[in-house]
């Protein structure tokens, strides 16, 4: 199975800026302009430039769910043409999904707008770590968790449709991530590895063995929490799932079983289960 990228979410997109001033070290949108020619330098990917055609443009109603924005997020320097692009596209009654690293400061009103086109919208907040010494270290410039869990419970508190990607986890265990945000999800939460080149430091913790060990202890939480979880294409294709729903797929191909994991663990314990792992199950 091939990876879907966006369209595992949305059949369109839309983006009103270039470059993002989040600067995530693992952006995919950074790397191909890099890659392209269209930015001479990392630094260059920081500023963030008004893109005055998507900007003015008028839009219609497209087929389908449109993501918006994919490229960029909805910063200080963005928020305000960011609002208008998200009206117009709403009052051409398209279903829009919201992605964001998000700060409240800058959406305010944009949680108008959404009020007023609640049943066309939902927010989709990005939180990689529950950790903010590593939020800080692989976005910058985002905003810590604690001012991207505020916005979550606020548009949750207000009503609208909201659900969160953790797309790429960054802890070693994403399971208490999951607990602490599924409360102010009325959707889903998306788990999801880095994609292209992947630090040392977390490729470990993205081996098919110890991404079975968190799918597993994943079926220890309520049915009310499990039902809200999808895998990214990233992981049902490293651990050979069927579906991106746990209750759907639970099935492994040419690996260990849960039952195995539960008792390696058992025996060794977790730590030492994961380093067992490496041999023959990466």
């Amino acid at each position: 199975m091939t990876t879907k990228g966006t369209k595992e979410w949305a059949d369109s997109n839309v983006n009103c800026y270039y470059g993002c001033s989040n600067d995530c070290l693992y952006c995919y949108a950074k790397t191909m302009a890099l890659r392209f020619k269209r930015i001479e330098s990392e630094e260059e990917w920081k500023v963030m430039r008004p893109n005055i055609k998507a900007i003015n443009k008028g839009y219609g109603k497209r087929k389908g769910r449109i993501m918006f924005p994919t490229s960029h997020d909805i910063t200080e320097e963005s928020f305000y043409y960011s609002e208008q692009v998200l009206e117009k596209l709403l009052k051409a009654g398209n279903e829009v999904l919201l992605t964001t690293k998000p700060k409240m400061k800058f959406l305010w009103g944009i949680l108008g707008t959404c009020r007023k086109f609640k049943d066309q919208v939902q927010l989709r907040v990005t939180i990689t770590s529950i950790d903010n010494e590593l939020l800080t270290k692989y976005e910058p410039n985002a905003p810590n968790y604690w001012a991207r869990v505020r916005v979550l419970k606020k548009f949750y508190l207000s009503g609208l449709k909201t659900s969160v990607s953790i797309e790429p986890f960054l802890d070693d265990n994403p399971l208490p991530l999951i607990r602490e945000l599924a409360p102010y999800c009325t959707e889903s939460i998306w788990l999801g590895v880095m994609s292209g080149s992947v630090p040392t430091e977390l490729k470990r913790i993205y081996r098919a063995y110890n991404l079975k060990r968190i799918i597993y202890h994943l079926t220890d939480f309520p049915r009310e929490i499990i039902e809200k979880v999808r895998f990214k294409d990233s992981i049902v294709n490293k651990v050979g799932l069927t579906s991106n729903k746990l209750l759907d797929s639970y099935t492994y191909k040419s690996m260990r079983t849960a039952s195995d994991i539960k008792n390696c663990e058992h025996r060794l314990g977790k730590n030492q289960c994961e380093d067992e792992g490496k041999n023959g199950h990466n």
